[in-house]
């Protein structure tokens, strides 16, 4: 069967487009985070804050990661509020023992599961309820601050009319592809939602490195409207509450927070498939918005590969140029802006491969997702 000529001239057409789309997106959204430059404060507030931090079963982590949270260089008021959720390891020996020597460690012990409430909704409410300031600071039990500057430079983003501070959650950087893979989902989602905050149309946090005041929680009735899904305690509340004018970023390498990658694809896949199972619960414009992006990067190599084998390769390779030299200057701004230089080299690789994560991630659409928060 011979296929005539105007297929392949639409094919191209087609191929413009989404590269034209492409380069909206880089152009219009992601260039404002990669050139973002924080205005400096005339002058400089300390707050009151409560970290909060929820654990079920992560003695080993808590070892290895609480000391970061509790050495925080910051004279204010302050205090580290950490719920025991269920845990059936050491995790309360080792709270307890950590508590000996820091008196700002108050720990929540629960005993009992949540009737009809999915995941650390529950477990986060009651830390958020028992937080003593105004300012509560989120991160996991997985985590340690980047710095003894995180909680400082944190709370430092709030002005009067702030309300909601997003944070980078970054991994630890370590051999191997999977490794490289994670970190590159991990940047292109940031590089998204830090780039959507800053064009005024923020729509997501994550809860490993995530602040907001009690009042917002408190206005939106806690997770009283999302208990029923088993993720979303950041994603989902930070699409409801979040606007224009009461959320600011910050992407000081200081404020990051660092936690393990996964080990295996199984692990990852998991985790992934419980994310993108709460994005069709955003609001309407973020859905289009993201959608939009993500069909269109998915085409950019399937119709590269059609127009330059069966229309014009030179054409072809012109137009994908053109977001090539976008793409590399944003994403090399970028990955400075979020101490990830190291990924720079291999972006083009790592931007081919996420036509394949897209293809893997596809069943989180109508997969059920599980009902644990670990």
């Amino acid at each position: 069967m011979i296929i005539p000529a105007i297929v392949w001239t639409i094919c191209f057409g087609l191929f413009c487009t989404v590269i034209a789309i492409q380069v909206f997106y880089y152009l219009y959204f992601f260039r404002r985070m990669a050139y973002y430059q924080a205005t400096e404060k005339e002058t400089s507030v300390e707050h009151p804050v409560s970290v909060i931090i929820c654990a079920r079963d992560e003695a080993h982590n808590l070892v290895k990661n609480l000391p970061g949270v509790l050495v925080q260089d910051y004279a204010t008021t302050h205090e580290v509020v950490l719920v025991n959720d269920n845990s059936t390891d050491e995790s309360k020996y080792v709270i307890d023992e950590f508590r000996r020597s820091f008196k700002n460690l108050n720990m929540i012990e629960l005993t009992q599961e949540a009737k009809m409430i999915s995941g650390k909704k529950f477990p986060l409410s009651m830390g958020i309820k028992s937080a003593k300031y105004e300012i509560v600071l989120l991160t996991d039990a997985d985590c340690v601050p980047a710095s003894e500057n995180w909680i400082k430079k944190m709370q430092g983003a709030y002005n009067d009319e702030t309300e909601i501070v997003l944070g980078y959650g970054a991994y630890h950087k370590k051999p191997g592809l999977l490794n490289k893979l994670i970190r590159f989902e991990t940047f292109h989602t940031a590089l998204q939602y830090f780039s959507y905050a800053l064009a005024g149309k923020p729509y997501m946090g994550v809860g490993r490195n995530l602040s907001y005041k009690k009042e917002v929680f408190f206005k939106n009735k806690g997770f009283s409207s999302i208990n029923q899904i088993p993720s979303g305690d950041d994603d989902l509340f930070i699409n409801q509450v979040a606007t224009a004018e009461n959320t600011a970023i910050l992407l000081d390498h200081d404020t990051h927070t660092l936690s393990d990658a996964k080990n295996s694809w199984g692990e990852w896949m998991t985790q992934k498939y419980r994310h993108y199972s709460t994005g069709k619960y955003y609001k309407p414009i973020h859905q289009f918005l993201l959608g939009l992006y993500s069909f269109s990067l998915f085409l950019v190599y399937p119709l590269l590969v059609l127009s330059m084998l069966f229309f014009n390769w030179q054409l072809a390779v012109g137009v994908f140029a053109l977001r090539f030299i976008v793409q590399a200057i944003v994403l090399y701004k970028g990955m400075n802006k979020l101490n990830e230089r190291d990924l720079y080299p291999w972006f083009l690789f790592l931007d081919i491969w996420m036509f394949f994560y897209y293809l893997f991630t596809v069943p989180a659409i109508w997969k059920a997702p599980r009902k644990n928060w670990s």
